[in-house]
């Protein structure tokens, strides 16, 4: 399922920007690291960065620096 997730993420961002794979995180789109993952995904992974985002599927709303994975749809 998390593959699922990041090739829908990867396919949704790469229209309009440069998407990168990332030592720290999922990807990296001009100097924002986005890890991608389920309900629970924690943010530990990405603390250090000031420019990052957690992509969280099964979630309706967003909040903070966490963005639901259904609202990149919309990209397309």
């Amino acid at each position: 399922m998390g593959n699922i997730r990041k090739t829908f993420f990867f396919n949704q961002m790469r229209v309009n920007n440069e998407v990168i794979s990332s030592k720290t995180s999922d990807f990296v789109i001009d100097n924002f690291t986005f890890e991608v993952g389920g309900k629970s995904k924690p943010q530990r992974q990405i603390e250090r960065d000031g420019k990052s985002f957690v992509v969280r599927d099964d979630i309706e709303f967003g909040y903070l620096n966490v963005i639901p994975l259904w609202a990149f749809g919309l990209n397309y």
